[in-house]
C-alpha cells in the first residue's frame, strides 16, 4: 500500500527495488590452481581465471562472502540478486601467487579451504601462514579442508571402525584449533577432501556446528542439506566461459525429497529418485545424464515423481548423475547433482547410511 506523501513513496519505491533485486539462492564456484603448469584437470591458467572474473564484474554479478551467503539462506534471509561465492580447495602457493592479485584488484571476497600439512611443513608448493594473513586482510576467509586431505570414508589398513572415526575427529578438530590461533577465528566451514563423506562423517561435522561441502554440481537455497552442500567446478574441463555462464544462471532443483539409496554404489545400476514440488515447472523437459553412460531413463511414477535409471553399474570411484530442467522462462536451468561411490574390494571404504 502506497503513502501518498513524498517520503512514502519513494520508501514504498525502495522496497518493490530491493524485492525485484533479491534471490534466495547461491551458485558457488570451486576452484584448485591457478596455473599453466600443474594439473590440467584441476587448474584454470591465469588468463581463465581472469576472464571469469571479468565476467563477473563486467555481467552484473555479485561475489559474496561465502560464510555470510550461507547465514543468511538458513534465515530465509534474501541474497542481492546475481549473488556468487567463490571458492578454492587446497592450500596451493597459486592461490596466493595468481589467483589473490586478480581478486585483490576486483575487491572479490573468497574462501580456501586448506589442508594444513604442507603449510606446517613449508612445502614450496604450498601456502604459508603469513601469506594467508595477507589474504585474509583483503576479503580471504580461511576454512577447512583437514590436516592431511585423506579419504574420510576410508579405513586404514587394520583399523578398527572406532579409532577410523577419532582419527577424522582430529583431522577436523586439529585444523580448527589451527584457524582460531594462526587467523583469530574460524568459519566453520569444512570441505571434504575428494568430496567424499558418509553419514559418520557427516554427524561429526553437524555435531561441531559446521557446514560442509561435497564435490557434486547444483545450487545451494535454504532447502539445501548443509551436510554436504553442492558448487559448481570451474577449472580444467569446466573453465570454458560458456558452460560457467549456463551454470552462474543455474537455480536449484524444486525438489520436495530425493531417494539415492545411499552413499555407495554397488555391482548394480544405481537408481534416483526425485520428488518435485507443485509449481508451474517443465518437468516434460527434465534431463538427466549418467557419467560415462549418456542419458538416464526416466520413469515417471506420477505427475511429480520420477525415478532416473542408469543402464550400467559404475566402475570403481565416483560415479554421479546430474539432472537439469529449464525454467518457465527457458532462460536459465535447474540443477541437481548426486555422487556415488563405487568401493574397490581393497580400498577399506566405511559404508554407514
Amino acid at each position: 500500500m502506497f503513502i501518498k506523501t513524498r517520503s512514502g513513496l519513494l520508501l514504498a519505491a525502495l522496497s518493490v527495488s530491493v524485492a525485484a533485486q533479491a534471490q534466495d539462492y547461491l551458485p558457488i564456484l570451486q576452484y584448485h590452481h591457478v596455473s599453466e603448469s600443474t594439473p590440467k584437470s584441476t587448474s584454470v591458467t591465469p588468463a581463465q581465471f581472469t576472464e571469469h572474473m571479468d565476467y563477473l564484474k563486467n555481467a552484473g554479478f555479485q561475489v559474496v562472502d561465502l560464510k555470510t551467503a550461507l547465514d543468511d539462506l538458513k534465515a530465509n534471509k534474501a541474497l542481492p540478486k546475481k549473488a556468487v561465492a567463490i571458492t578454492f580447495d587446497d592450500s596451493y602457493l597459486s592461490i596466493y601467487e595468481a589467483g589473490f592479485p586478480i581478486l585483490k584488484e576486483r575487491s572479490f571476497p573468497f574462501t580456501v579451504f586448506i589442508n594444513t600439512d604442507p603449510i606446517g611443513r613449508s612445502s614450496r608448493h604450498f601456502l604459508t601462514w603469513d601469506q594467508i594473513i595477507e589474504m585474509q586482510k583483503s576479503n580471504g576467509v580461511f576454512a577447512n579442508h583437514s590436516i592431511n586431505h585423506p579419504y574420510m570414508t576410508r579405513k586404514e589398513e587394520g583399523e578398527t571402525q572406532d579409532a577410523w572415526l577419532l582419527r577424522m575427529a582430529e583431522e577436523v578438530d586439529s585444523v580448527e584449533r589451527l584457524l582460531k590461533e594462526k587467523l583469530g577465528v574460524s568459519p566453520k566451514m569444512f570441505a571434504y577432501p575428494y568430496g567424499e563423506s558418509n553419514e559418520a562423517v557427516r554427524t561429526l561435522l553437524r555435531e561441531r556446528g559446521m557446514v560442509a561441502f561435497g564435490q557434486q554440481s547444483g545450487v545451494v537455497s535454504a532447502d539445501s542439506n548443509f551436510d554436504n552442500l553442492p558448487r559448481f567446478p570451474a577449472a580444467g574441463p569446466y573453465a570454458n566461459l560458456s558452460t560457467l555462464k549456463t551454470k552462474l544462471n543455474a537455480k536449484p532443483m524444486p525438489l520436495l525429497s530425493e531417494e539415492t539409496g545411499g552413499d555407495f554404489a554397488s555391482d548394480q545400476a544405481v537408481t534416483l529418485g526425485l520428488t518435485f514440488k507443485e509449481g508451474n515447472y517443465r518437468l516434460k523437459d527434465l534431463v538427466c545424464y549418467v557419467s560415462g553412460q549418456g542419458k538416464a531413463k526416466l520413469d515417471w511414477q506420477s505427475d511429480t515423481k520420477v525415478v532416473a535409471s542408469a543402464e550400467q553399474p559404475f566402475n570403481v570411484g565416483r560415479g554421479r548423475i546430474n539432472c537439469t530442467m529449464p525454467d518457465a522462462t527457458g532462460q536459465s536451468y535447474y540443477w541437481y547433482s548426486n555422487v556415488w561411490i563405487r568401493a574397490g574390494a581393497d580400498q577399506n571404504y566405511v559404508d554407514m547410511h
